[in-house]
């Protein structure tokens, strides 16, 4: 058995202002997602795309918005609704937490037309090329999950089980399920887009592929991991949230990836 670090949220600290590892989870993720992006201006059909650096920090600039406007609203409104109805300002009040990646990837997807406008580009052109370096960004918030001790798992008995001080009933051993995410969403997913993409594919396909990994790894993941306190399970006792919102991932990602291929390749 394990027990988590129990780190201090709070990584820098400077007179009132203070800088948590999980906003630093964040700036690390889009640091890297531009960096990936860079490298892959070396591909051949990349660079025929005519992607330059300075589109690259524009649409990451986009997503960004996307990501902290659509993940605070997605987490108000899927899960913790009643707390807004109560109080409309809890919305704005970011710093108490609570963003949702399901929310996060709306409000890139809706961010992402005025890109696509802007450039005259495709908008199924600007989310393949996106959705290839998403995955580094969910590595990276998942490991601040971690850091902070929240979002843990299900009591276990596996010899990798983890006791989180902030759990709850007891120190009990639970699936370090931030990490199995980490894993799979972040790190697994990456490699197997950058490996797919690393050829050109029909436009959809790479957006298709993100749709279809996500939804799986975050639906086998939830088997493992602890549903929201104030949701609970659903629909049978078994059922989460997260499963509920990301089956139409991965149902919407095959029909996709189907519908690009049946286009004969066209790009």
């Amino acid at each position: 058995m394990l027990t988590h670090p129990n780190f201090d949220p709070v990584a820098i600290a400077i007179g009132p202002l203070q800088i948590h590892w999980y906003g630093l989870s964040y700036l690390a993720g889009f640091a890297l997602f531009w960096l990936i992006q860079v490298q892959r201006l070396k591909l051949p059909h990349v660079a025929a795309a005519r992607w330059t650096r300075d589109e690259i920090s524009d649409v990451l600039f986009t997503g960004i918005l996307g990501v902290i406007l659509g993940g605070r609203v997605g987490y108000v409104l899927f899960y913790d609704f009643s707390a807004f109805l109560a109080d409309p300002m809890y919305l704005l009040r970011i710093w108490e937490g609570g963003m949702s990646f399901h929310g996060g990837l709306i409000g890139v997807l809706l961010a992402e037309f005025w890109h696509a406008h802007k450039y005259r580009r495709r908008w199924w052109e600007v989310m393949d090329f996106i959705a290839v370096a998403v995955p580094v960004g969910l590595l990276t918030g998942r490991i601040g999950n971690f850091i902070n001790g929240e979002l843990w798992g299900r009591v276990t008995e596996v010899p990798w089980g983890m006791v989180f001080p902030h759990a709850g009933a007891g120190p009990l051993p639970r699936h370090p399920s931030q990490l199995y995410e980490a894993g799979l969403e972040g790190l697994a997913l990456l490699l197997i887009l950058l490996w797919f993409a690393r050829k050109p594919r029909p436009v959809m396909a790479a957006s298709g592929l993100f749709l279809i990994g996500y939804g799986v790894a975050r639906t086998f993941v939830e088997f493992f991991r602890t549903p929201d306190a104030h949701i609970g399970f659903l629909y049978g006792g078994w059922l989460t949230m997260g499963m509920i919102l990301s089956a139409p991932m991965w149902l919407s990602g095959m029909a996709i990836m189907i519908w690009a291929y049946r286009r004969n390749g066209e790009r």
